[in-house]
């Protein structure tokens, strides 16, 4: 049995997607997120951030861990910087935690959920939870991607740790 995080990083909200399972098998999982307040300060956020994950990796003890990739939009390239700097820290969370971690970018997440790499939030949820055979909707959306980066994880897991 093998059990994967798959990490939304987000300066206001990471999201967070646990499945256990093997192969293409999925036999628990679990979801929620990581909120941050505008009114504090960026190093007090990526602070916050770090120290909720590391809380998240001590109790869930994931055998591996898949980040979204950073991406920069050319209208919005501070976003791009913070989302880098988010990313930083939920990096090296997972390497303080000893676990193999790997970037997927949200392009191939699409593509291998979806079957469609320009395909929308809302469409991604909603395979999500199909592949989960849930019937109620995954939100907020960063949750349901990171369930999707998770499943994408445990899918190309071949050793069953």
């Amino acid at each position: 049995m093998t059990k994967i995080i798959g990490i939304d990083p987000g300066l206001a909200a990471t999201g967070i997607g646990v499945v256990q399972g093997f192969d293409v098998n999925v036999s628990g999982y679990s979801y929620g997120g990581i909120y941050t307040s505008k009114d504090m300060s960026l190093p007090n956020r990526l602070d916050f951030i770090y120290s909720k994950l590391t809380e998240v990796l001590q109790s869930q003890k994931p055998d591996m861990m898949v980040v979204e990739d950073v991406f920069s939009m050319e209208k919005y390239p501070k976003s791009g910087i913070a989302l880098g700097k988010v990313t930083g820290v939920i990096l090296l969370a997972g390497c303080k935690a000893g676990l193999p971690v790997i970037e997927i970018s949200v392009r191939e997440a699409k593509q291998v959920i979806t079957g469609n790499g320009n395909a929308t939030k809302s469409q991604l949820e909603t395979a999500v939870r199909n592949l989960l055979n849930q019937s109620k909707a995954i939100r907020p959306f960063h949750a349901s991607d990171a369930l999707g980066l998770a499943l994408i994880g445990l899918y190309r897991n071949k050793t069953g740790v």
